[in-house]
Parts: C-alpha cells; structure tokens; sequence
C-alpha cells in the first residue's frame, strides 16, 4: 500500500479542500402542473413524468 514520505502541512490540506462546494440542485418546471422539481424524476405535486402520469398522488 502506498505511504506519503512527507505529512500534508495545514495550509495545503486546507487549500485543496478549499474546492469543496456545495450546490444547489438544479430545479425545473413541471410541464403539467408548473411546479418545480428536480430533473429526470417524476412530479411530487402532480405525479407525471414525461407527460405521463406514473405515481397516484392523492
């Protein structure tokens, strides 16, 4: 297994998590009802997905 010669210092650990971020998940209009929701899933409000309806919501 392959061991580091040297320890990471503080600043460069730091550093490279720096390029971490978080995103906010990208949101698009259901075509049916207009609500949003995430893409390529099927409508938690209405229930349709590729203009189909697939989940019974009640």
């Amino acid at each position: 297994m392959a061991v580091p010669k040297r320890k990471k210092s503080r600043s460069n650990t730091r550093h490279r998590r720096s390029q971490w971020k978080t995103q906010a998940p990208t949101l698009v209009r259901c075509p049916q009802c207009r609500d949003e929701k995430l893409p390529h899933t099927a409508c938690p409000t209405c229930g349709t997905y590729n203009r189909r309806q697939v989940i019974d919501v009640a």
